[in-house]
């Protein structure tokens, strides 16, 4: 892409000609990589052309405007293969989306008594900025949850953001300078690694083992962590492989992130969600744990464009500091969406009568899902625990990878998934998620397109 400058020097007259002579030779220069050029100073070829000048146009042009080279770093692949899908549409092919965690566009429901909440607070005005760390009424009813849960709280360490992922931006931003390292597991869900990419620290994968249910590999996790690690990452339950861990795996994790003196950031956004019922944030564990855990309303609630999430930083003295920055951060963004702030004390106070049904609806897809996908020769699947993801591996032919399998699912059936490699998988394991929020009778015809092109994909 070319922009145009309108005025060479040449068009110019009278007054403003010289100090526009010496503008343009400094743009050329500038332009072509020479040294700007003093007042009155003489060109070698008087006649040559500028150096962005086309003399067969009318305007001289100069290059794209660049962009930082950190973005190059920056991927989400949940997000980014929509555009493969895009492309299959528009060749007339309808695409089923199994890509995306909103369970909106697959039929589930908000709870109505958060709709009205939300609603009343809009048209009783509340639609101007809220203080930065969030409405009182709703970082207290955090605070009140995380006590009901075991974990002693005050609501002046609670924030309210927007979502989960906003609050784990900060949290990173609060911690980790450019060169620094946090530890996340592989497969990860890739808003860490994006958000370390974006201010040039380094996410440091520890491995879980499907053998073991996705769980920890926490002998490699001790293995990788070095002066500059400033965090440990955990997912739990985990996205993007269904797995919840055993108290036995937390208590480890607790135990090694203290030997080393590193915080815990726990993404437990989906901790109402498995299908046995809620599971116990890993700061009941130990409240004195430098430990700092997000959820939000996205999912055990149903309403991810809301937007409305918080964090929690534990009671240690160890973490006033983090708490200050992470503040101080917040400041700089102003507020998280404010009508939906009044749902999350309605949310949490609430009788919270949708999860029954919820929970059986995933676990019927879940078990669905482990069944249809274990049939497939060529690929495995380690039955999820908890949410609406599992994390299947095929078994690839030499030289191929899992993105080779996801495009050509794409484009041969029309069945979006994402590739495990985006989640920092490595591409010959093959694996790929699938995020199974459909109505089962649809995900049974998925299943059907997903062995028929497996079987051409193996046999090829």
């Amino acid at each position: 892409m070319l922009f145009h400058v309108r005025t060479p020097p040449r068009a110019v007259r009278g007054v403003e000609a010289n100090r526009v002579e010496i503008a343009w030779r400094n743009y050329t220069s500038v332009t072509s990589g020479a040294s700007p050029k003093p007042a009155g100073a003489r060109d070698a070829q008087p006649n040559a052309s500028p150096a962005c000048y086309n003399p067969a146009m009318s305007t001289p042009t100069t290059p794209a405007i660049p962009v930082a080279s950190r973005v190059a770093g920056f991927t989400y692949a949940i997000r980014n293969i929509v555009a493969e899908a895009k492309k299959v549409e528009a060749s007339g092919r309808q695409v089923r989306y199994l890509n995306i965690g909103d369970p909106i566009p697959f039929g589930f429901r908000t709870p109505p008594e958060l709709v009205a909440v939300v609603e009343r607070a809009m048209r009783e005005g509340h639609n101007g900025y809220t203080p930065s760390p969030g409405i009182p009424q709703a970082r207290e009813a955090v605070a009140r949850d995380f006590v009901r849960r075991g974990v002693p709280t005050d609501p002046d360490r609670v924030l309210l953001t927007s979502g989960t992922s906003e609050g784990i931006e900060l949290t990173i931003g609060a911690l980790a300078d450019a060169g620094d390292e946090v530890l996340v597991p592989t497969p990860t869900y890739p808003l860490y690694t994006a958000v370390l990419a974006k201010i040039g620290a380094r996410a440091v994968y520890y491995r879980t083992d499907p053998a073991r249910g996705w769980q920890p590999d926490l002998d490699h996790m001790a293995s990788v962590i070095t002066p500059r690690t400033r965090a440990i990452v955990t997912i739990d339950p985990n996205n993007p492989t269904g797995a919840v861990y055993p108290e036995a795996t937390r208590r480890a994790m607790l135990q090694l992130a203290d030997r080393h003196g590193l915080p815990i950031l726990a993404d437990e956004v989906y901790g109402d969600l498995a299908y046995d019922g809620e599971v116990p944030a890993i700061a009941r564990l130990d409240p004195d744990a430098p430990i700092i855990s997000f959820s939000s309303l996205s999912k055990a609630y149903l309403a991810p464009g809301w937007r409305a999430g918080w964090l929690n930083v534990g009671r240690t003295p160890r973490l006033d500091p983090v708490l200050a920055a992470i503040k101080k951060l917040a400041d700089g963004r102003l507020c998280s969406p404010g009508p939906m702030q009044y749902a999350v004390a309605a949310a949490l106070d609430g009788d919270r009568a949708h999860l029954p049904a919820l929970r059986a609806a995933l676990r019927e897809r879940a078990e669905l899902t482990t069944r249809r996908l274990n049939a497939i020769p060529g690929i495995t699947c380690v039955a999820p625990t908890a949410a609406f993801y599992a994390m299947p591996r095929v078994k690839l032919p030499e030289g191929k990878t899992d993105q080779d399998f996801v495009l050509g699912l794409l484009r041969s059936r029309g069945v979006l998934v994402v590739y495990g490699s985006g989640f920092g998988a490595d591409p010959a394991d093959g694996s790929f998620r699938v995020v199974f929020l459909a109505e089962p009778r649809e995900l049974d015809a998925i299943y059907d397109d997903i062995a028929a092109f497996t079987a051409e994909f193996l046999g090829a």
